[in-house]
């Protein structure tokens, strides 16, 4: 599918429009055709290629399992990006509500069309390889666990309700989600039982 976002025109010295194009943002809309949000930091368009589960890392681990070796996974502290297939965000929801998660506070979000998520550094980049320049290289950026592969579609290898022209190989969605929720709860009730008992 085609970026939805255009490209800004680059010179052969690869400047663009307003000066040097950031390798990063390079990386992204020419190596893997992943439309970017204009100006710094780098930001991807989420609900065009892709959407995003952002879950806590001791969640999402558990979820590593229910993903193909070629899913993207990305991580930023305590949190982990899921990679999933486009519109899921917009059915996570009534997901939720099937799989009897719906009544309970998850800490789980979906980000799906029309949003934004900050662009990981590309694989390499702690090597000296394609990174942001200047004030936009921020301490604790977000990272690729699993990156996505340059020239390669990534829709074959995200997560998709089966229902809706999953299969041929794609993870199963219903089982990602109920996997992350469950481990979700898990982490809210250590937290809660973590909790010091406050006496009046």
């Amino acid at each position: 599918m085609a970026s939805a976002i255009p490209s800004p025109r680059r010179r052969p010295d690869g400047h663009g429009p307003a000066g040097p194009v950031d390798p990063v943002r390079r990386w992204y809309e020419e190596g893997l055709g992943w439309a970017t949000v204009p100006g710094p930091p780098v930001r991807l368009v989420t609900g065009v290629r892709f959407d995003v589960l952002d879950v806590p890392a001791e969640a999402g681990v558990a979820a590593l399992r229910h993903l193909g070796p070629a899913s993207p996974v990305a991580l930023r502290g305590d949190r982990m990006r899921l990679l999933v297939a486009e519109g899921s965000a917009a059915e996570l929801p009534g997901l939720l509500d099937w799989l009897e998660w719906g009544a309970l506070a998850l800490d789980l979000t979906a980000i799906g069309a029309g949003g934004r998520t900050e662009a990981p550094l590309p694989p390499g980049a702690a090597r000296g390889e394609p990174r942001p320049a200047g004030p936009f290289a921020p301490q604790g950026a977000a990272v690729w666990l699993r990156p996505p592969e340059p020239g390669c579609e990534v829709e074959p290898s995200l997560p998709t309700l089966s229902a809706v022209g999953g299969g041929g190989g794609a993870p199963d969605l219903v089982r990602l989600v109920d996997t992350v929720a469950t481990q979700c709860h898990r982490v809210r009730l250590r937290r809660a039982c973590a909790q010091p008992l406050a006496f009046s």
